[in-house]
């Protein structure tokens, strides 16, 4: 038996990025949009889909879809940023390590 897939998506409406695991929404990232940054404020996976990954998953995602869209990042949410440390390939769209507001 396979395990489920992840899968990513921006909700608009939200205001947030979501990851679902076997169809069921195992978390979030919460950001607001102000000028042309994407402010991470929040994220957070449900205790039922600790251990699987989801947090790297949904961060990557999120931010590769930010930088996609022409934006640059300010990590506020302290797990986006402590991500964001571990990858210094997405420096240059961070504001304080390469992009500017």
């Amino acid at each position: 038996m396979s395990e489920p897939s992840a899968a990513v998506s921006r909700n608009e409406d939200k205001s947030r990025y979501e990851v679902f695991y076997g169809g069921e929404l195992a978390g979030f990232a919460e950001y607001e949009e102000p000028g042309n940054e994407t402010v991470f404020i929040h994220t957070e996976i449900g205790d039922a889909f600790a251990g699987k990954g989801l947090g790297k998953v949904l961060a990557k995602t999120a931010i590769e879809d930010v930088i996609g869209r022409g934006r640059v990042i300010r990590p506020l949410c302290p797990f986006i940023h402590a991500y964001l440390d571990k990858h210094p390939e997405y420096d240059a769209h961070v504001i304080g390590k390469g992009a500017t507001a």
